[in-house]
């Protein structure tokens, strides 16, 4: 029992910090963001694919780079560069929902990158655009009861 309740400590004050449990990354084969480097986001404001030859694990996540100098800045400061909510779709995730998402679609937003479903000709960052006022704290709200379950 002491166990247990020590564990779930650790749990609560991991996710506080940021430490959020691997269980709920957007991943496949345990690399986030379907291998597209997390820094050319923000730097060259573009999805930019990683080489697997550059990669980095943090979190339980192996992220992939497309230089060396990325790779670096994310290892200087890893949260600033994971996507919100695990890597899932920003407007889904105001449903507390998990979808897959387009790493092709995505939006910076002071500071935090946020990323979207695009498929089959519903592209849901036009939608998130439309609403973002709204949405955004009920995307915040859900993605912390999700890494708090």
């Amino acid at each position: 029992m002491k166990l247990t309740i020590s564990l779930l400590g650790l749990l609560l004050g991991l996710t506080a910090f940021g430490q959020i449990p691997t269980k709920h990354y957007n991943l496949k084969r345990g690399i986030a963001i379907q291998g597209y480097d997390p820094v050319s986001y923000f730097e060259k404001g573009e999805a930019k694919k990683g080489l697997e030859s550059i990669q980095y694990k943090y979190n339980g996540a192996t992220y992939l780079f497309a230089s060396s100098a990325h790779k670096q800045a994310f290892e200087a400061n890893p949260a600033q560069y994971e996507p919100t909510y695990g890597g899932y779709c920003a407007y889904a995730m105001a449903d507390g929902d998990k979808v897959k998402i387009d790493p092709k679609t995505f939006k910076v937003l002071d500071g935090k990158l946020y990323l979207f479903y695009n498929f089959g000709g519903t592209n849901t960052l036009k939608l998130w655009n439309d609403e973002e006022a709204s949405l955004l704290p009920k995307a915040d709200k859900a993605w912390k009861k999700i890494i708090n379950q």
